[in-house]
């Protein structure tokens, strides 16, 4: 079982910058993608950026220009980054990482627990 513990969330104003950061062990399990959703008070989880085993980035049209998708890996764990700038309000959301690994055969899905981002104006 891989756990997933995000940090960087908080209270910012509009055009300011956060970080947020997802940790997970390593594992024996090849990385397929990584990824970073939200969701806002009354709308569908969304996703807002997606970085795959072979360095293909998708970012949701909202967030192009102003947000990055990265990873780092050390020899015990691994970081996903999302590097937010010129925030808005409407980025007001609960940010949610996503880790998708797998064995060859068998995908396996983890989701962090949330982080709350809140964007004043």
């Amino acid at each position: 079982q891989v756990q997933l513990v995000e940090s960087g969330g908080g209270l910012v104003q509009a055009g300011g910058s956060l970080r947020l950061s997802c940790e997970f062990s390593r594992s024996i399990f090849s990385i397929n993608l990584v990824g970073w959703y939200r969701q806002a008070p009354g709308k569908a989880r969304e996703l807002v950026a997606r970085l795959t085993s072979g360095g293909t980035t998708t970012y949701a049209d909202s967030v192009k220009g102003r947000f990055t998708i990265s990873i780092s890996r050390d020899n015990a764990k691994n970081t996903v980054y999302l590097q937010m700038n010129s925030l808005k309000f409407e980025d007001t959301a609960v940010y949610y990482c996503n880790v998708v690994l797998s064995d060859g055969r068998t995908r396996y899905d983890y989701w962090g627990q949330g982080t709350q981002v809140t964007v004043s104006s």
